[in-house]
């Protein structure tokens, strides 16, 4: 790597200088936008009408995005932008999960807008630099790395021809580049992507960290929607942020000592707590795969199945194997649940990076299931290799493993062949045809560039260029609204189909997550119990992603207590929590039901936003069936005593003399009519018509009818 020669390459196209000014209970109060096709650097206000109504993170991404694109904008226009920001409690060093970045966009899969929230240093850095968001715009004639030094006051736009495109290369380069000293390296963090996103409407973002420990640079992701695919679109290859002297009171909070207080309290739980319950600290999120695959939740071959009898080869023991542990693993200071792991000196066995040494964040759950089970591959080499070369290539590993396990359905159920796939044999669990797809979408080659297109159009392909059936093909393809489903088998789980099904955005637990409250646990009897979690929880949720929070201290560990709670769903300590070191930062005085009430504003909002862009009502919540039920006579009869049982309990149909394809027909007209019922239930619990659109009143009442949000909604009705 000639680093003096790539640095010399660079050409300055602006420059733009400031004076970096002190938070002010955590926030900056302003905002950096930059056009790069107009090389225009400037600071924007960040209003009281803002924080009031949109709070930060997700809020502020999703403000700024509705005042750039018209209900014409396409992703790739230069009108559409993307935008991070880490909220107001992101970056504090006292509590668990602080690390956490939104970044919003429209989205080259949905149309419509798109969210995606990731770790890493780069979004608390960016705010002590002076910085509540980002807002890039626009499109280079060529390749920019955005540098921002938040010490000196410095934001630069610099033409960059020389450096790698794929993230572990890249940031390497960035990192000698810009880092003064060896130990200068902690201080910096990148957002880039990698050459698949070139060629795929699917790529990712990877948010960097200085690993000082073991020397290297990591890379978390924002993975879902392909917000990467619009940055190499826009011809940014990178955007570098420096900041030295972080430390715990950078954000200026109200009441450190309340804050400190709470985090101590926490860093105790965590500390008597995780051994006993999920060893996370040890295990990462790869403990979830043994109890998906107890649970029959765990996806197989498409969704067709929620186990495996070799679930047990790609379960937590099998991963510990290879996880460099015995070091701090949080993705930013002060995370004690350190569910971040590290594989090191893994020894690459494919691709144009074969035979080099790499260190590699493991894998998480979602791209264990994702590239592994559901495509019937059981192997955790493959698996390691792949989530290397999808966060170098800048692939969303849940879009990659829906998308491949589709078209070996597919492929094994003669709608596609060796002929249209350019040779590769798309069976189940053939992991060297798997790889060999996702070098080519680096490559931007052969079947490699349709498999990129992700499942949404590749149905619409296969119907359109051979003929497929267009019927079977939406039942088996697991997406909706063109986002491809999170790695969870919902047949069973009402509730999580509608959390699915439902989402703003598409298909992603990080909104709604409630098999458990639902399936296993029986929580939610009624549709009114349902509807009542599919408000609470998605708000929920939204307001960590508001305020710059991570979800997996909330849950994934609890209070010794906690069952004893008159809600132990909920955690309602840690929700108590959420509240004391929100207000603690900003001075405010919310209570539970307040913070709700910050979630619906935006989560309202954002539906309507939706609605804007031509998508968001009902026909949009529809769902592929194989996420309801089993599609084919296979499904039903690997389960078949399940699925009898219930046509006798719920419609009492006597199944004996009865084909499979009657009971099949059956137990379809049933779920997708408890499906439907849902919806309604929901929609009214939300406040929205039964087309799914935010009434009126509903936005009267939270203080989000502005005009331009009324005047959307209006033409609607």
């Amino acid at each position: 790597m000639n680093v003096e020669k790539i640095k010399a390459a660079h050409k300055l196209l602006a420059e733009f200088k400031y004076t970096p000014g002190k938070l002010d209970k955590g926030y900056a109060n302003k905002s950096l936008y930059i056009n790069v096709s107009e090389n225009k650097i400037e600071a924007k206000p960040v209003t009281e009408m803002m924080k009031e109504k949109f709070t930060g993170g997700r809020g502020f991404g999703l403000w700024y995005l509705w005042n750039a694109v018209t209900p014409e904008t396409k992703w790739n226009d230069p009108e559409n932008e993307i935008i991070i920001s880490p909220g107001p409690v992101g970056g504090i060093t006292q509590y668990p999960g602080a690390g956490k970045s939104l970044v919003v966009s429209l989205s080259p899969l949905t149309g419509s807008v798109m969210d995606s929230n990731v770790g890493g240093h780069f979004g608390p850095l960016l705010k002590f630099s002076g910085w509540d968001a980002l807002e890039l715009q626009g499109k280079a004639e060529k390749d920019v790395v955005i540098f921002i030094d938040g010490n000196a006051g410095i934001i630069r736009i610099e033409e960059a021809p020389e450096e790698a495109l794929d993230s572990h290369l890249l940031v390497e380069q960035l990192y000698e580049i810009y880092a003064d000293t060896p130990e200068d390296k902690r201080n910096i963090s990148v957002v880039s992507t990698g050459a698949a996103a070139e060629h795929i409407l699917y790529g990712m973002l990877n948010f960097s960290l200085y690993d000082t420990r073991r020397k290297a640079v990591r890379l978390k992701q924002a993975g879902r929607g392909g917000i990467g695919t619009v940055l190499r679109d826009k011809k940014v290859k990178a955007i570098v942020v420096k900041f030295k002297g972080v430390k715990g009171n950078l954000n200026n909070p109200a009441d450190f000592a309340a804050l400190a207080k709470t985090g101590i309290k926490m860093h105790k739980e965590i500390h008597a707590g995780d051994d006993k319950q999920c060893q996370m600290r040890v295990r990462g999120t790869t403990y979830l795969v043994k109890i998906m695959n107890d649970y029959d939740l765990l996806p197989v071959c498409n969704f067709k199945y929620g186990s495996h009898p070799d679930g047990n080869k790609i379960a937590a023991p099998k991963w510990i194997e290879n996880f460099n542990i015995g070091k701090a693993d949080g993705c930013w200071y002060g995370c004690t649940l350190s569910c971040s792991k590290v594989i090191c000196d893994y020894e690459l066995k494919t691709g144009p990076y074969k035979g080099q040494k790499v260190v590699t964040d493991a894998p998480e759950y979602e791209t264990i299931a994702g590239v592994g089970s559901n495509c019937g591959i059981f192997d955790p080499q493959f698996i390691i290799e792949a989530n290397f070369y999808c966060d170098t290539y800048g692939v969303d590993t849940i879009s990659f493993g829906t998308t491949t396990a589709f078209l070996m359905e597919c492929y094994e159920n003669g709608i596609i062949n060796r002929q249209i796939t350019g040779g590769l044999d798309l069976r189940f669990g053939n992991q060297d045809a798997a790889m060999e797809l996702l070098h080519q979408m680096a490559r931007g080659e052969g079947f490699g560039r349709i498999a990129g297109l992700g499942v949404r159009k590749c149905k619409e392909l296969f119907v359109r260029e051979y003929g497929a059936g267009a019927a079977f093909l939406n039942d088996i393809g697991m997406e909706v609204k063109g986002l491809e489903y999170a790695e969870y088998v919902s047949k069973e789980s009402l509730v999580q189909q509608g959390g699915f099904g439902m989402a703003n955005k598409g298909p992603q637990h990080d909104e709604a997550w409630l098999i458990f409250m639902d399936m296993v646990n029986n929580q939610l009897p009624t549709f009114e119990n349902k509807a009542e979690a599919l408000h609470y929880f998605p708000m929920f949720r939204t307001w960590l992603g508001l305020v710059g929070l991570c979800k997996l201290p909330w849950n994934d560990i609890v209070p010794e207590n906690n069952a004893q709670t008159d809600e132990p769903a909920k955690i309602p300590e840690h929700v108590q929590n959420y509240v004391d070191i929100f207000n603690a930062v900003t001075g405010k005085n919310i209570d539970k039901k307040e913070m709700i009430l910050q979630s619906e504003r935006v989560y309202n909002f954002q539906k309507v936003f939706n609605i804007k862009m031509g998508f968001g009502t009902r026909e949009h919540d529809k769902i592929p069936y194989r996420s309801v039920g089993p599609v084919t006579v296979e499904e039903y009869e690997s389960r078949q005593d399940r699925y009898d049982s219930q046509l006798k309990e719920l419609l009492g149909m006597e199944t004996e003399g009865k084909s499979t394809e009657e009971k099949l027909k059956a137990l379809r007209e049933y779920r997708e009519a408890q499906y439907e019922k849902l919806v309604d239930a929901v929609y009214e619990r939300r406040g929205w018509t039964p087309n799914g659109i935010p009434k009126l009143e509903t936005l009267q009442k939270l203080g989000i009818d502005l005009p331009e949000v009324v005047e959307v909604v209006q033409k609607s009705l």
